[in-house]
């Protein structure tokens, strides 16, 4: 495999980052720790806002979304998309791990474990419309719910902070948004066993629009019209200054307002919280590590692999949500499952991002990329 070039310009991974992006990682547990404790300090608040949605599609984190998904894409350079269109191979390879290969490993972790290992602590039983099922099984069912929603928003996050390409990060998301409505219903009900399976189709046509079709829409159209009245000097170095801190502030406000709205079922379930999570997390790894092996395997650039391994490891946490309350409840242990996707993820998808940038070195890079940083230097110079 090709390495960046010896003589790249070394800086701090993450050398680039705002103070906020640097301590990232210390600011999400604090924010779900805050949120946690605003929704025990003022449970009406906190439900009163979660009621504010359309199609189970929450208003305040559509909102708090969009303002962390405009600044990534209004710094997409479009000519990568086009140049992206060019080059399927990452967009199949998400495509393959996320409906060929991560349904079904997330299905034999969630038996191994919550079915099988953890099963004499989950004996507990519970009403699913009507008929009495084991609390293991109602976590298994969320899992999979989990398992079958690749991320199609938040993975542009991940893209941005390990210096991925963005234009093929879009295309993926794009793609991924698209399979997922065909794919995600007949999946389910396959995984799930279940003749009577309802997917909230409008919930994930408009959290689609909303997540990614809005911030996209606004993006080009700012960006177009900036270049052309005010210049990419101004575009690089005034508007892009201003707006950087707002894509990290949204996401800590949207975990807030996420912990603020469900943390009451992670509270009065702690143990059961570390059960979940255990396959959970062994799912995101194992995609991740499938997912980064084939890109390397298949002799892709840095700027591709990456944000193919994160795509799939990822969880697009919103759809799995909605659709387990929908069917099972919003006090449902499937649900729960689904809630600690949330608690998990970040902080693991933040490792992810780590890992990625300091082994950059395994793997080609984009020639105007690639002296961006060399995590391959041991002291880190700007």
């Amino acid at each position: 495999m090709e390495s960046s070039p010896s003589n790249a310009k070394a800086v701090k991974a993450g050398g680039n980052l705002s103070f906020f992006e640097k301590y990232l990682t210390v600011w999400v547990f604090l924010c779900i720790l805050g949120g946690i404790g605003l929704g025990k300090l003022f449970p009406d608040l906190a439900k009163t806002l979660d009621n504010m949605s359309l199609y189970n599609v929450s208003i305040p984190i559509a909102i708090c979304l969009f303002f962390m998904m405009y600044p990534i894409m209004v710094k997409i350079d479009f000519t990568q998309v086009k140049k992206a269109a060019q080059t399927p191979k990452p967009v199949l390879l998400t495509l393959v791990v996320n409906w060929l290969i991560k349904p079904f490993t997330m299905v034999v972790f969630a038996q191994v474990f919550l079915g099988g290992l953890f099963k004499p602590l989950l004996t507990a039983t519970e009403l699913i419309n009507g008929q009495e099922t084991t609390l293991a099984n109602s976590y298994i069912a969320g899992a999979i719910l989990l398992g079958i929603a690749p991320c199609t928003a938040m993975v542009l996050m991940w893209g941005y902070l390990s210096y991925s390409n963005q234009g093929h990060t879009l295309i993926m998301v794009a793609v991924n948004s698209l399979a997922m409505l065909f794919l995600y219903a007949p999946l389910g009900k396959w995984l799930l066993s279940a003749s009577n399976l309802t997917i909230p189709w409008q919930t994930i046509v408009f959290s689609v629009l909303i997540y990614v079709g809005i911030p996209l829409f606004a993006g080009v159209y700012s960006r177009q019209w900036i270049m052309k009245n005010k210049g990419r000097k101004w575009f690089d170095e005034n508007f892009l200054h201003y707006l950087s801190p707002i894509s990290i502030a949204a996401l800590l406000i949207t975990l807030v307002l996420l912990f603020a709205f469900k943390g009451e079922l992670i509270v009065n379930n702690p143990l059961h919280i570390l059960l979940i999570a255990v396959p959970l997390f062994i799912q995101t790894n194992f995609i991740f590590l499938i997912s980064y092996v084939i890109a390397w395997k298949l002799d892709l650039t840095y700027e591709d692999a990456a944000p193919a391994a994160l795509i799939g490891a990822s969880n697009h946490f919103e759809v799995a949500i909605a659709t387990a309350v929908m069917l099972f409840g919003l006090n449902s242990g499937a649900a729960l499952a689904t809630v600690v996707g949330v608690l998990i993820e970040v902080p693991v998808m933040l490792m992810l991002v780590e890992f990625c940038k300091k082994t950059a070195f395994w793997f080609k890079r984009e020639p105007e990329k690639a002296t961006l940083f060399d995590p391959r230097c041991v002291n880190y110079q700007q």
